[in-house]
């Protein structure tokens, strides 16, 4: 199916009525009278995800308390949701693992890919997400290896030169900028180099093939466009030739071969659960488990056809507002989100929220709408559309409330 960019609401209400991907807004336990497009940063609660999530507590944890580490199979679950997720991301079954967050990910994956890069130069760009940013640079300095960090679109040029580890988003967390990951792994292994992949604002929303692609590690979050819950932990990938070769710097109880008989020198497991540090954080990975459920049987071409028109539909609207455009006009370029500028962003998506229309704000000026294709339907972007002129064209964002400034933007 392919959608056209509705002109009018009756245009929008029209693909609304024929949207094949219409059915999975029923699958969300969404507020009425909200629009959210905050979906990029955390998605909403699905009605499986409620229900795994109070199946393992009110019923595994309560009543079989421990014994549900076997009965309930929360021993496996890091490595059963990881392959609900491998389909997404176009890897192997074996080759995901679920555990703990991006940013120990990166660290773990960063520093086993040392071994595999000709050098041991750690890069990141400049307009990473700071996270990724952070901890690359502290790597380098306990590992007393090189750290560069160039400007944004020049990693690729510097990985090829030096041969060393790239940390990469495939979608930018600001502009939404798609990276070619075929072409990134053509020039990074060519140079001898190493590309770990941030898949945090793709996964769910953008077509992946990472086995096709040629990638060899990654990680990402859960709770974007996969709708796991606030703080649900993240996955990792690693291309199953390498798993034997690479050697996780924080090992675990749960990454030993042997978990169970607590020997006191590790072991490393003959699989990806060697990335695996703590033990799995149970509740939120039912919950993220039952979330996943909303993507069996949904081709995730369908799902990125629809993040393009909802995107594009956002872009033509804010361009005739005179509004600045900072995510890529070109649909094939963009992902789940479409980021615009105005010089009082905060105080306009503050306005927004007033509406019933959620939205986030990034400083100094970056206004951010995520167009999650599962749930939202074009009418409610057209009616967001239409507060967020009326908000312009009356200056309704000038009131003092909307200037006091939250902890979270």
């Amino acid at each position: 199916m392919s959608y056209t960019l509705p002109d009018s609401r009756h245009a929008a209400e029209t693909l609304d009525e024929h949207d094949i991907l219409g059915h999975a807004h029923d699958f969300f336990d969404l507020p009425n009278g909200k629009v959210y497009l905050v979906g990029h940063s955390l998605g909403p609660a699905t009605h499986n995800a409620l229900d795994a999530l109070e199946m393992a507590g009110g019923r595994s944890w309560r009543n079989e308390l421990v014994k549900a580490w076997n009965s309930a199979s929360w021993f496996d679950l890091p490595q059963t949701v990881g392959n609900k997720i491998a389909r997404l991301i176009g890897a192997n079954e074996g080759e995901v693992l679920i555990a703990d967050s991006v940013s120990l990910n990166l660290y773990k994956l960063a520093s086993a890919a040392r071994t595999l890069a000709r050098t041991s130069t750690l890069i990141v760009e400049e307009d990473e997400f700071p996270t990724d940013q952070y901890i690359i640079e502290a790597l380098a300095a306990l590992a007393g290896a090189d750290f560069v960090r160039v400007a944004p679109g020049e990693g690729l040029n510097t990985v090829e030169a030096t041969g060393g580890v790239l940390v990469l988003s495939a979608v930018n967390y600001r502009s939404a900028e798609i990276r070619d990951i075929a072409d990134a792994e053509r020039r990074a292994q060519a140079g001898g180099g190493v590309i770990v992949w941030d898949l945090s604002h793709a996964t769910g929303v953008i077509a992946l093939d990472m086995k096709a692609s040629g990638a060899r590690l990654a990680t990402g979050c859960t709770y974007k466009y996969l709708n796991g819950g606030p703080g649900a932990p993240a996955f990792l990938y690693i291309d199953q030739s390498l798993t034997a070769r690479l050697s996780t710097p924080l090992p675990g109880w749960m990454g030993h071969a042997r978990p169970f008989a607590f020997e006191p020198s590790y072991d490393p497991a003959n699989n990806i659960r060697r990335f695996a540090s703590g033990t799995p954080p149970i509740l939120s990975l039912a919950a993220l488990s039952g979330a996943l459920e909303v993507f069996e049987g949904i081709d995730i071409g369908l799902v990125q056809a629809k993040a393009r028109a909802l995107g594009d539909l956002v872009i033509e609207r804010v361009k005739g507002m005179g509004l600045e455009v900072t995510s890529p006009e070109d649909a094939a370029c963009r992902g789940g989100h479409v980021s615009f500028t105005h010089p009082h962003g905060y105080e306009v998506v503050q306005a927004l929220i007033n509406r019933g229309v959620l939205a986030d704000f990034r400083a100094p000026e970056t206004i951010r709408f995520g167009v999650s294709p599962l749930y939202l339907r074009f009418t409610e972007v057209w009616d967001a559309m239409d507060d967020l002129k009326d908000i312009l064209d009356h200056d309704a964002w000038d009131d003092p409330a909307y200037r006091q400034r939250d902890t979270v933007t």
